[in-house]
């Protein structure tokens, strides 16, 4: 399962850990415990009958493996006074994924942010209010960063293969051909970038992917349209000095290999996907 880095936000002045699994986002409910007031456990509200049902709903919605059979033994029991079940128990016995009991440097109970929020109603009407507020918040500034990681590059590519192109036209189109000829030179010469960065033309993927929208380049990420906007000027200096498209392919798939292996882990490029 990948978890990434932990975000926070703050809710009424109480500091709240967020981490994605599997691109879902999970929320700490021992953070969130912090604003109630008095003594009150996550086991507490895990035995109560109704967060139980509430539980069994959304994992009927959302888990395909949820085991219903303990979760009726569970909630037959469910608001006895001899009752009690710890989130491990319930992950364990169930096969539930809308909780999870983490530990590590992000260590602590969360739950989906869906029964996070419903958590929060255990806090107060007025927490959970703010704490789906700030959560969109979060969530926004992310999709910010996102598309502006993509815009950003998805230019750069664009005013490189301006320069690409200008030495395309200046040494590899004779003169007076049609522009149809000119086009699929052109195409050619894009199909050696695809072949050198992603092992296959526009139309091998155009024929593996014929139900979507765009081309191969609109779903390449971040590192790969960095990596390409840099083989759009190499390619274009290796034009200039006479190369073989052959030979220029196997130098930009050697140097495709080397940028790919350094940015993939590269902290700068991580803040931009």
């Amino acid at each position: 399962m990948t978890t990434k880095k932990s975000q926070k936000i703050i809710v009424q002045g109480v500091v709240i850990a967020t981490i994605n699994k599997n691109d879902s986002d999970y929320i700490s409910l021992t953070d969130m415990l912090r604003a109630k007031d008095g003594d009150f456990f996550i086991s507490d509200w895990l035995r109560n009958r109704n967060t139980v049902e509430f539980l069994g709903i959304w994992e009927k919605i959302n888990n395909p493996v949820f085991n219903y059979g303990e979760f009726t033994i569970i909630k037959s029991q469910a608001g006895l006074n001899s009752y009690k079940i710890s989130v491990k128990e319930w992950v364990q016995k169930t096969k539930a994924i809308g909780l999870r009991a983490v530990a590590g440097r992000y260590g602590g109970t969360y739950a989906h942010n869906d029964i996070a929020f419903e958590f929060g109603s255990w806090i107060s009407p007025e927490f959970k209010l703010y704490l789906i507020k700030e959560f969109q918040r979060l969530k926004e500034q992310e999709s910010q960063r996102l598309t502006l990681g993509w815009d950003v590059k998805r230019t750069l590519t664009k005013i490189n293969y301006r320069i690409h192109t200008d030495a395309i036209k200046k040494h590899l189109i004779p003169s007076n051909i049609s522009k149809k000829q000119t086009t699929m030179v052109y195409a050619n010469e894009a199909d050696v970038l695809n072949m050198a960065l992603f092992s296959k033309t526009a139309k091998e993927w155009r024929d593996k992917n014929s139900g979507k929208d765009g081309n191969l380049r609109d779903y390449a990420d971040v590192t790969q349209l960095v990596v390409l906007a840099n083989l759009e000027g190499i390619n274009a200096e290796l034009i200039r000095q006479g190369l073989s498209q052959p030979k220029r392919l196997i130098q930009l798939n050697q140097i495709a290999i080397i940028q790919m292996k350094s940015l993939i882990n590269s902290s700068s490029m991580k803040k931009l996907k």
